[in-house]
């Protein structure tokens, strides 16, 4: 596959959220939700950085009819094997044709939840080839581009 080597990564794939690094107790935190009709795929990235004695991350895609997570419930197969050790990641590849389109639930969203033990964690969620136009401009507020 041949790729124009004039286009750069970060036209191609867009920060669409983010779960800051943060140190969460033990309970859930989500991204907000995502128009996933916007992507052709989408990727979300979970980092664990030290967990507290016992501490576990779990994360998953939840669907949901609009922006405001109507209907909200679990995609099916869009979730991580359990983290249970310090500083690793796990990406969950998600295609929008996964979400239960015909009950029009075209919005995502990423859910952390840490077990046991208060924990820092992160992740990333970010969109690729834009199905109607580029995905520069798409980007969260908080990125960046140099």
């Amino acid at each position: 596959m041949s790729q124009n080597a004039n286009v750069r990564p970060s036209e191609l794939a867009a920060v669409l959220d983010v779960v800051s690094p943060i140190s969460q107790t033990v309970g859930s935190v989500s991204t907000g939700w995502i128009d996933a009709s916007q992507y052709a795929q989408l990727l979300a990235v979970v980092q664990s950085g030290v967990l507290g004695g016992g501490g576990t991350l779990d994360a998953k895609f939840q669907q949901a009819t609009d922006s405001s997570g109507t209907g909200a419930k679990d995609v099916t197969n869009a979730a991580i094997t359990q983290i249970t050790a310090n500083n690793k990641q796990a990406l969950i590849n998600l295609r929008p044709e996964a979400l239960d389109l015909a009950n029009s639930f075209n919005y995502v969203r990423l859910t952390l939840t840490v077990g046991t033990a208060t924990s820092l964690v992160s992740a990333i969620v970010q969109g690729f080839a834009g199905r109607y136009g580029a995905v520069q401009g798409t980007n969260v507020a908080s990125t960046a581009t140099v």
